[in-house]
């Protein structure tokens, strides 16, 4: 009887750590992208209306749409961009080069002198990354 009892739970425990390993193991068919990093600063001139767009790459490979917009910009900022459509994007082993897939867009009314700190956010519905963006309003640039 001990034998039995001792080989249920043993099958009970192994089969609840099988269970547990692959709950957390990610499926083959997941999206390995990343933002890369880039701290991009704007300047811009006091008292004008001011358009002007920011670049950025998503490396690695994605099986869902990639949207891409801006967070805490100054009161009044707008932002635009196009989706990144499934697929991959990868920097050239042989040179370093990335190809830039993601623009958005910016338009500043007129804003007081000062310094504001933005974030470039990438997402696609599970997970978001973002970068720093610097925009700093001078009376001249």
């Amino acid at each position: 009887m001990r034998t039995i009892k001792r080989t249920a739970r043993l099958a009970l425990g192994a089969a609840a750590g099988a269970a547990l390993a692959l709950s957390s193991t990610t499926p083959a068919s997941a999206s390995t992208w990343e933002l890369k990093h880039s701290h991009q600063k704007i300047c811009v001139q006091t008292n004008y209306s001011h358009s002007t767009y920011l670049i950025a790459a998503v490396v690695g490979s994605w099986s869902t749409t990639i949207h891409m917009g801006m967070k805490n910009l100054p009161a009044g900022s707008t932002n635009e961009s196009a989706p990144i459509p499934p697929g991959s994007n990868y920097t050239d082993p042989e040179d370093g080069s990335t190809t830039i897939n993601g623009w958005i867009g910016l338009t500043f009314p007129p804003l007081p002198v000062g310094t504001y700190e933005s974030q470039l956010a990438a997402s696609d519905g599970t997970r978001t990354e973002s970068n720093p963006v610097t925009i700093n309003v001078k009376a001249w640039c």
